[in-house]
Order: C-alpha cells, then structure tokens, then sequence
C-alpha cells in the first residue's frame, strides 16, 4: 500500500527551512505561484510579530518536479531564512560557540523541558527547532497536498472564529466569504474582526498575547476515506492528532465537538433521508463530515483552540538554568497574535491527512490511473 509522507528540517534562524514529501503521483499539476500565496496567507495577519518584516517566504523545489508536474520521486521544498545573514556566527554548524547562551526558560514552551531532555546548556539550541517558523515548510507541504486534493474535486479552507474571547457570528459565514478573502485575521465576521483587532491592540500595549480557535472545512470528499478497523486508521483520530502537532494548540474538536456534552441523543446525531433517486440525505452535519473513523460524504469540520503565545514582552516569572537564580523569562520576536497564521496551518494539516488518506485508498503510480479509481469509486458508492 502507498502511503504519504514528509519531514521537515531547519532551525528558526538556520540557512533554511527544508521538507521532502514522498507519495505524491506523477502528473499533478504544480502552480508555484499557489505554494507561494499559502505561504505569504501563513506570514500575514494583524497582530504579528517584527519576524514577518523581515521574511518574505517564497519556497525553491529542488526535485520531484519537472515542467510544472510532479515525477512520482520525492519532492524536496526549501524556503530560504533571510535572517540568517545576521545569525550566521550564533548558528555556525561549525567552530566555536558565539553569543550569549539564553538561560531563562519560558513558561509554556518548549525551553525547560527541551533543555534537560536532550542535555544542552543553551536554551538556544532547543527554541530553534521548537519554533513554531517550522510550519513554513508544513504550509508548502499542504499546499501540493491541496493541489491533489482540488484535482480530485475536493476543496479546503479555514476561518478564524474567536480571538481573545471575541467571536464571530456563525450567521455570517456564507454572507461574509468575500470580507475574509481580504480579512487581516482571516474571518468573515467584519464587526467581530474589529473588536478582535481592538483585542489585539489592547494586548500589545500591556505587553501581552492572546490565542482563539480556528475552523478548517473540506468540501467535496466522497464517503469512505479513512475506516473503522483499527484505530490508527480512523480518520477523525488523524485530523486531531494531525492539529495537535501544531505549536500552541491544545484542544481539537470535530462537528458538534464538545457541544455534543449538552445534547441529547434525539438531538446529536444526523438523521437520514430519502432524496431524489433514492439518495441518502441529511440536513444537518453534527459529526462534521466524520462517523465510525470514515468520511460520510459531508463536508468536513474541524476546530482547534491555539493558546496565547508563551513570548511575552512583559516576561512571566522563571528560572535561570545555568545560575539556579529566579528571573524573569527570555524574550524572543514574538508575535501577539498568531491564531490566523495557525489557520493556514491547520489548513495545510487536515489537507496532508485527506490527502494521505486518498493515495492510501486509490494506490496509483500517477494521476490519471488514481482520478479514474475515485471516480468509478464514487459512481458505485452513489449507485448503492
């Protein structure tokens, strides 16, 4: 059975950000230009940090692609720090250790932790990897990830939904589509989007960040992706775990989520019924698009809560690793604000797992062989 795959490479302030991914058929169509946009949607948003004024990422393909189509072979993607000319003597792979050592870990990430885990001294060495500029290379991975899901009739997006406690008007999620293609904090609620930006500003005056929760929703899959058999094939498990591996995010729901605490049974479930042809139709979509670990045929809905960014400018309390002495925690370039930057994320994650689920389904060599098999895939699931 294929099976897709990637790895990503590179410290924050390294040479570059690398990943290769491996699994994708030949003949997909690759628009460089789409790559670039989702990586610039990753950089953008009200609330962000001085980092992103200095990095414009636009990603280089060194192999898999040829003439615009993929090759079948792995896929190597590189996205280039412009930073590192300034770190180049404090992240030499080579010779002798310049800079101070950053001794005062944050609370909240990975710094502690990392430190004794791995047995280093300079909390530097574990905050490059552990930031979350790594998703640069996600985001490129789940943009080719989305160009094969959109090839086979499936679409994905994400929208931010609360910010700092102010949330946008589910209402106004069809009316508002045209407000978040130019949103700042990638929403479709213009009031909300204000007040969320007043948030944001009162936030960066105290010193402060704040977090909020994103929704990734994929039209268009057929019913069947995934399965019941085992656990680790079970769809809804991937997509959570597969958001969970996002820096800052700690809570992943799907459908109703953790609504469903507060609903009875007659009320929580997708009722069926008979449309035209005998088709089998609902009109609700509670499980969001999931039911026994498979896609059902409904759109996919997903929800992840991402907590307020551990870098603070007005530092929390802490503890000196290397003098044993209480201070206060180091500050890095931070952003206040990341939530809609983590959106695209969770885009470019669901759209891997959907996309990984699909080759696992149709094992094809290319393209044309794997668009063939869901087609006659879905004809006899629409027959039944």
């Amino acid at each position: 059975m294929s099976t897709l795959r990637f790895l990503t490479a590179g410290e924050s302030h390294g040479p570059s950000l690398t990943a290769i991914l491996e699994g994708i058929p030949a003949g997909l169509s690759l628009k460089l230009e789409n790559i670039n946009r989702d990586l610039a949607r990753r950089q953008k948003g009200y609330g962000r940090g001085g980092r992103m004024k200095i990095e414009t990422d636009t990603v280089r393909i060194l192999s898999g692609v040829r003439f615009g189509e993929t090759l079948g072979s792995p896929i190597t993607l590189s996205v280039e720090n412009r930073d590192w000319q300034n770190w180049q003597e404090r992240m030499a792979a080579f010779g002798e250790a310049h800079g101070e050592k950053v001794t005062a870990a944050r609370p909240g990430h990975a710094d502690l932790t990392g430190v004794r885990k791995y047995a280093r001294e300079d909390i530097r060495d574990i905050l490059e990897r552990a930031s979350a500029r790594e998703t640069a290379m996600r985001v490129a991975v789940g943009a080719v990830a989305k160009e094969l899901l959109f090839a086979l009739g499936v679409t994905v997006e994400s929208a931010v939904l609360d910010i700092g406690g102010v949330a946008a008007d589910a209402a106004k999620r069809e009316t508002g589509a045209a407000h978040k293609a130019a949103s700042e904090l990638n929403c479709f609620d213009a009031e909300a989007e204000e007040r969320m930006k007043e948030k944001i500003r009162a936030a960066k005056e105290a010193g402060d960040t704040l977090g909020g929760i994103f929704e990734v929703r994929i039209a268009g899959a057929p019913l069947g992706l995934g399965s019941h058999i085992q656990w680790d094939r079970r769809l809804d498990a991937r997509f959570a775990a597969a958001l969970m591996s996002i820096q800052a995010i700690k809570g992943v729901e799907i459908g109703a989520g953790f609504g469903y605490a507060a609903l009875p049974g007659s009320e929580a479930h997708d009722e069926m019924f008979l449309g035209e042809n005998d088709s089998v139709v609902r009109r609700t979509n509670r499980a969001g698009g999931l039911e026994g670990g498979m896609t059902n045929g409904e759109d996919i809905v997903i929800r992840a809560v991402m907590k307020p960014i551990p870098t603070l400018m007005k530092p929390l309390h802490s503890v000196d690793i290397e003098k044993k002495a209480p201070v206060l925690a180091s500050k890095e370039r931070s952003d206040v604000c990341a939530v809609p930057a983590a959106s695209v994320v969770g885009e470019a994650m669901a759209a891997f797992v959907l996309a990984e689920a699909f080759i696992e389904k149709f094992d094809s060599d290319n393209m044309r062989d794997m668009k063939a098999d869901v087609e006659a895939y879905k004809k006899r699931t629409e027959e039944a």
